[in-house]
């Protein structure tokens, strides 16, 4: 027989025995569920508008510094966002704008919809607008980073009520539903204090809905998810008692190991109701990638939303963008989300927008169909999160 029928005989036999090795990989566990991750994870990417920045801060001197952090809500059909805004002076302070697609905001009010009333005093040199000095944001006063949502014919807001870095609580302020699409801003009730006097508390948010006939306040996910119930927002500190919460830094938390979110920050914008249960965002930072904020998601029980069904294995949305890191660098901060449901060809779509604070400077948002990112979140779930033993207890 020739040479060249025993070269292709070996050829054909070193391609069987790479096949089968290949083969043999591709059916090993670690393998199957190492494609499975990524194939969920990709699931779970959103989409960023070419619009961003979509909202940039603005000539006027209260938005000359930043636009950031939005709080979102739909009603009528259009999305507003009650957004923080900077001004030159460093004081935080709430605008408003909407949008009838949810991303070209083509209605932008050019006055604050909402100020917080006199600011504690400073010195004059530190009355300033400085990411130096006041790291979250650069503001040194004012109402800072909102979360919106309507419930029984009334939009609630809460935001961090600001007045220096020993004085940083929560607080909400309500308006008639009819009253906000009319934009009669000066009609908002409040402010009213949630969380107890001497603390510092910070991103609590409300439920779209009442749970059980009560007002829901997810006040804390880290060290534990916790949630209180009250009959009015507005008798909270008289009438019914302040919100008592865990006091501490997350940052002195052990860190959670094996996973992206090894020190879980906080909340992001208000839960939202699905068939699959209450979707959550949270931010956390990867001890492995220090120094960045990302945006992680996952799934509570809709009867008691404490406990956690499922929680994507990897981060959402991560500050990879230049816009992301022009500012403050790396940062990604969400306060507001919202779905969106649109008719095409007879059959009814409905889309995710998750509406964020880009390098503490810029608001941006970023898309995905909500069954597609539901299912891929629940397909490559990790386990719920573990609770972890305090170092400091309120």
């Amino acid at each position: 027989m020739s040479f060249s029928f025993w070269v292709n005989i070996i050829a054909l036999l070193f391609s069987f025995f790479i096949g089968g090795v290949l083969l043999g990989v591709l059916l090993s566990r670690s393998v199957r569920e190492k494609l499975a991750e990524v194939l969920n994870l990709k699931g779970l990417l959103l989409a960023r508008s070419l619009h961003n920045p979509i909202l940039k801060p603005g000539k006027n001197p209260w938005t000359a510094e930043a636009v950031l952090n939005p709080a979102a809500a739909v009603l009528n059909g259009r999305t507003h966002l009650i957004y923080r805004a900077i001004g030159m002076d460093g004081v935080s302070r709430l605008g408003y704008a909407s949008s009838a697609d949810g991303i070209v905001f083509d209605k932008r009010f050019p006055y604050p919809v909402y100020v917080a009333q006199k600011p504690r005093p400073l010195p004059g040199h530190v009355r300033r607008y400085s990411p130096v000095l006041y790291p979250s944001g650069g503001s040194w006063g004012g109402c800072e980073d909102p979360r919106m949502v309507a419930i029984e014919g009334r939009v609630y807001v809460t935001f961090n009520m600001f007045d220096g870095w020993d004085f940083i609580r929560v607080a909400a302020i309500s308006i008639a539903e009819s009253d906000f699409l009319a934009q009669q801003f000066w009609k908002w009730d409040g402010p009213h204090i949630l969380s107890r006097p001497g603390e510092i508390q910070k991103n609590w948010v409300l439920f779209p809905e009442k749970i059980r006939g009560k007002y829901a306040i997810l006040h804390s996910v880290a060290p534990t998810i916790d949630i209180a119930y009250r009959d009015s927002i507005e008798d909270i500190g008289t009438t019914e008692p302040f919100i008592e919460s865990w006091v501490g830094s997350r940052d002195s938390l052990p860190a959670r190991e094996g996973v992206w979110d090894s020190f879980v920050r906080g909340v992001g914008p208000p839960p939202l109701k699905t068939d699959r249960g209450w979707l959550l965002f949270y931010h956390a930072i990867d001890k492995r990638d220090p120094g960045r904020y990302k945006l992680g998601a996952m799934v509570l029980d809709l009867n008691d939303p404490t406990k956690v069904l499922y929680r994507a294995s990897a981060p959402i949305l991560a500050p990879d963008k230049p816009y992301e890191n022009d500012g403050k660098p790396g940062v990604v901060y969400a306060c507001g989300a919202v779905v969106r449901s649109s008719t095409m060809l007879g059959a009814s779509d409905q889309t995710l927008f998750i509406y964020y604070g880009g390098a503490d400077k810029v608001i941006c948002v970023a898309t995905a169909p909500l069954q597609g990112f539901l299912d891929a979140l629940v397909r490559g779930s990790q386990p719920s999160l573990a609770a972890v033993t305090p170092t400091q207890t309120s």
